[in-house]
């Protein structure tokens, strides 16, 4: 069992982590459903570039690992490239 200091700082940084990892799913979800529906749209590419931007603000906070990071902007960038394909 960890010490009381170190798990008061464990719930904070949990804390804070959760509100940055929230804030990258709902932003990849939302492009990802952009992407699916109006692939051609200018919302379409905001929508990118802010799940994108997300990701790298989690990145650069330590949140998540960065080839976790690249990895999901390849994936999006692979999805829209597919739909404006077809």
């Amino acid at each position: 069992m960890p010490a009381a200091k170190s798990q008061r700082v464990q719930r904070r940084r949990a804390a804070r982590n959760r509100t940055v990892r929230s804030l990258v799913r709902t932003r990849v979800t939302d492009a990802r459903q952009a992407i699916d529906t109006s692939p051609t749209e200018d919302a379409t590419v905001q929508q990118l570039r802010a799940a994108i931007s997300a990701l790298d603000v989690a990145t650069r906070k330590g949140v998540i690992h960065r080839n976790q990071s690249s990895r999901k902007k390849s994936r999006l960038a692979k999805r829209l490239n597919k739909a404006l394909a077809s």
